[in-house]
């Protein structure tokens, strides 16, 4: 009678560790801005991948474990951003990272994943610097699109206007100096008869954006792009504005970095350079897709918002890669679900999403527009807006 019992025992035994992992939670660190100018696009970031956690949990989660998802303020600083990614694998013994915001951000936190062999999906950072040959580990993966991508977006809209003297202004860190570069570059390749007449470069964070509005309107350009971003753009546009900078140009602006983005004419209001080009990552009144409407009402419903944010759908999708890479690989494990990213495809709200296997970069396209008034509104929206595939920018 012993002898029958003591393999049920046994296997009885053996079965508990299984079980209660597979009633552990799935952790996830999410590194993000959540105070200062940032936070305009890093609070929505860390909503939309919370929505995400919560509707696949309801569902039963991930391989029969919930997610967990762990958000910690960056405070838009690199050291900080290195600082809580540490804490969260070490102490909070999460599984994977996903978050981040700015291409200093990115970077820092992808040789901390790749000193812990913990899988980091950038859902946000552009800068060419974080997936680059030299940079590339097995660990880092990137969903946003990066600066080749946009800045070549931005000069091909440009190259169109009837304008020949160009200047910049955009923040002097590795996303501004990139996404001008790769702007710069391609304008000049396209139409040669540019000339670019002056750049100004303000500190990330720059309080006083006077100096160099009045030095640019000096140099008197046709037209301007810029990559200020969140709020370091509504600063900037506020002080612009009454100084005639966007008249002066006659508004042939370009805004990089979300400058067309919900978050950025809700926040100016009336303020706003109505006229000028921007772009965003997402639009609430874009509704090119079925799926996308949807979406958008899910959204809606869920920050209690009639106007949702276009920022949420970066921090949705990083989490909708990891999620899908974690069920193809059957796995937690960060080797695994490293090898499931590659090539992985998946279906989002703006369409499918690939991540290629060279250089585990998504082919994220965004979308651009001229703002306008328009009466169903409160605050301008890009009209006509148009969905930029980054296909052919890609290399």
């Amino acid at each position: 009678m012993m002898l029958r019992i003591l393999p049920m025992l046994l296997a009885l035994v053996l079965a508990m560790p299984l079980a209660a992992s597979a009633q552990k939670p799935i952790k996830v660190g999410f590194p993000m801005i959540l105070s200062g100018p940032g936070a305009l696009f890093g609070e929505p970031a860390s909503k939309g991948a919370q929505m995400f956690v919560d509707e696949i949990n309801a569902k039963g989660g991930v391989l029969g474990r919930k997610i967990e998802l762990l958000p910690r303020d960056t405070k838009g600083n690199a050291d900080e951003a290195v600082r809580v990614s540490r804490e969260l694998i070490l102490k909070e013994n999460v599984d994977f990272l996903v978050g981040t915001l700015t291409s200093a951000e990115g970077p820092a936190v992808s040789v901390v994943a790749k000193e812990n062999k913990v899988v980091f999906i950038a859902p946000i950072p552009k800068t060419d610097q974080l997936t680059a040959p030299d940079k590339l580990h097995p660990y880092v993966f990137r969903v946003a699109a990066n600066t080749t991508m946009e800045g070549r977006s931005a000069a091909e809209i440009v190259a169109k206007w009837p304008v020949t003297k160009v200047a910049t202004i955009s923040p002097d860190y590795a996303y501004g100096q990139d996404v001008t570069k790769s702007f710069v570059e391609h304008l000049k390749k396209i139409k040669p008869s540019v000339q670019i007449v002056d750049q100004q470069w303000p500190k990330l964070g720059e309080p006083d954006y006077t100096p160099f509005i009045n030095a640019q309107m000096a140099k008197k350009p046709d037209a301007v792009f810029s990559s200020l971003w969140g709020g370091h753009f509504v600063n900037f546009a506020k002080q612009a504005k009454p100084l005639g900078y966007f008249d002066a140009v006659k508004y042939n602006f370009i805004g990089v970095g979300e400058a067309g983005s919900p978050e950025s004419t809700k926040a100016m209001g009336k303020d706003y350079p109505v006229g000028i080009w921007g772009n965003s990552y997402d639009a609430f009144y874009w509704g090119e897709s079925p799926a996308h409407r949807e979406y958008v009402a899910r959204l809606s419903k869920y920050l209690k918002e009639e106007y949702p944010s276009s920022w949420a759908i970066q921090g949705w999708i990083g989490m909708a890669f990891l999620a899908e890479a974690i069920k193809k690989a059957g796995s937690t494990d960060s080797d695994k679900v490293s090898k499931a990213l590659l090539g992985l495809t998946i279906d989002t709200p703006i369409g499918k999403q690939t991540i290629r296997e060279k250089d585990h970069q998504a082919n994220r396209g965004q979308l651009y527009g001229k703002t306008v008034m328009d009466p169903k509104y409160p605050f301008p929206i890009m009209k006509p807006v148009e969905y930029v595939d980054p296909t052919k920018f890609m290399d």
